[in-house]
Formats: C-alpha cells, sequence, structure tokens
C-alpha cells in the first residue's frame, strides 16, 4: 500500500490518522466545531456539508471553507456532502451533487473532497479528473447502513473504487452480527495487501468500534472519531480514541 501526504499528514503508515467531523447547521456552529479542534487530537478535519442549512448556495459553502481554513490552519480539510442514499443529512439530486463537488474540487481551502462511489458514473470521473487537476485527493466512499456484504463483495467496491481513480478508497458498513465485523476487517485485510491505495475501513455502532480501533492491524489508514456530536454510529470521542490507538499498539 502507497503512502499519501497532505499537508503534513501521511495516509497508510502507522497507526490510523484520527479525522474528526465538523457537523454544524450554521456557519456559526461550524465555525465554532472547527475551533474546538485546536484542542483534540485530531489529524485531519471533515466538513460534513450535509449537515450545513443553506448548502444550496455554493457561494457560502466556499466562503465557510476558506474561513475554515484560516481557522485549522495547516490541517487537512476533508470536504464531503453525504447523499441521504448513504446515511447523509440532506437529500440532493444527481446534477446538484455534481455542481456542488465540481465547485468545491476548485476549491484551493480544501485538500481532500469524498467523491461517492456509486453516484452517476460520468459525473464521478468528471469529479475525480476535476479534484485531481486542482491537486485534490479524492477519498472514494461507500457506506451500507443496513447490512454487511460479503467478503468478495467488500474487496470488489474498494478495487472499483481503486479502478475509478480514488486516492483512498473509503468503506463503511452496518453489522448485525460479530461475523460481520470479522468479515470486514478481513476484506480491509485482503484489500491492504492487494491494492495500491490507502483504505478506509469500518464496521459502525457499538458492535463495530473493534474496527475503528484497529486500523494498523487491519489497513485502515483514518478512523473517525467524534468531537461532542457522531456523524455515524459507533463513532468514539477523539481524545479516548487517540488513547486506545497508541495503547493498543504499546500492549
Amino acid at each position: 500500500m502507497k503512502e499519501i501526504t497532505v499537508r503534513n499528514v501521511t495516509f497508510g503508515t502507522g497507526i490510523p490518522k484520527i479525522c474528526v467531523p465538523i457537523v454544524g447547521k450554521t456557519e456559526e456552529e461550524i465555525l465554532c466545531q472547527a475551533k474546538q479542534l485546536g484542542d483534540l487530537p485530531a489529524d485531519l478535519a471533515e466538513w460534513r456539508a450535509d449537515w450545513y442549512k443553506e448548502w444550496e448556495d455554493i457561494d457560502k459553502v466556499k466562503q465557510i471553507a476558506e474561513k475554515l481554513r484560516k481557522i485549522l490552519g495547516e490541517m487537512p480539510v476533508l470536504f464531503t456532502f453525504r447523499t441521504g442514499y448513504e446515511g447523509g443529512a440532506s437529500e440532493i439530486d444527481e446534477e446538484m451533487y455534481g455542481t456542488l463537488s465540481l465547485a468545491m474540487a476548485g476549491c484551493k481551502a480544501i485538500d481532500l473532497l469524498d467523491v461517492e462511489a456509486f453516484r452517476n458514473e460520468k459525473i464521478v470521473e468528471q469529479i475525480v479528473e476535476a479534484a485531481h487537476v486542482n491537486g485534490k485527493k479524492v477519498i472514494m466512499s461507500n457506506h451500507d447502513f443496513s447490512a454487511t456484504p460479503s467478503e468478495a463483495e467488500l474487496v470488489r467496491r474498494l478495487t472499483y473504487m481503486q479502478r475509478m481513480g480514488a486516492d483512498m478508497a473509503k468503506i463503511a458498513v452496518m453489522p448485525q452480527s460479530m461475523q460481520d465485523v470479522i468479515t470486514l476487517m478481513g476484506a480491509s485485510l485482503r484489500c491492504n495487501e492487494e491494492l495500491s491505495c490507502p483504505i478506509i475501513t469500518m464496521s459502525m455502532g457499538a458492535m463495530g468500534s473493534i474496527s475503528r480501533i484497529c486500523g494498523e492491524f487491519s489497513g485502515s489508514a483514518i478512523t473517525f472519531a467524534s468531537a461532542k456530536i457522531a456523524s455515524a454510529p459507533g463513532q468514539i470521542e477523539a481524545t479516548k480514541m487517540k488513547y486506545m490507538l497508541e495503547t493498543s499498539i504499546k500492549a
């Protein structure tokens, strides 16, 4: 697995890097949460723009991204609009998803762009190309909040993401049993060995919490942890996450 460096953070080596989501509904909430990240062991910030109530105003979205950059300094910023189809806070059609993503691909304030793998294929290709032309890294993603596919299907999806131009490939699934958690981790181990791009994998909910902690062993390059408000089921508070990551390695 190759390493990827964004600003001062290298992904794909050592313990998983901690990503803390910003999930404010208003500009004030968003900027307030960003300021709090300075007190947390966060390696990168994810702005979940689908939570922002004025996300349809692309100029305002860009302006907030620029303000986030000033607050966060050299911390890498991941821009994510999680669609309702994949568990996000807002509904968005394919055309608007493409328009917003393409606009943010050209925004100098962000470093990484989340692209959902199974949106319209032509739109995905356009977004990936625009992101790369503008020096952005693409985290291609897929989320299943109802079940955990087979190991073969998980591997197929992550492999597809790499083929579509992902700089990092991410998948998050919901376990119905501990065997599902093991299935996810098995797919993660396999892809860590077979793919050239770093991967990000997690089993959601309380049952899947172990997958968020043991990324160095299963091959996951990033783990998502919360400040105060979790953006997905099973997220652990960032300070606790840092402690568990470091103590698990020492053990």
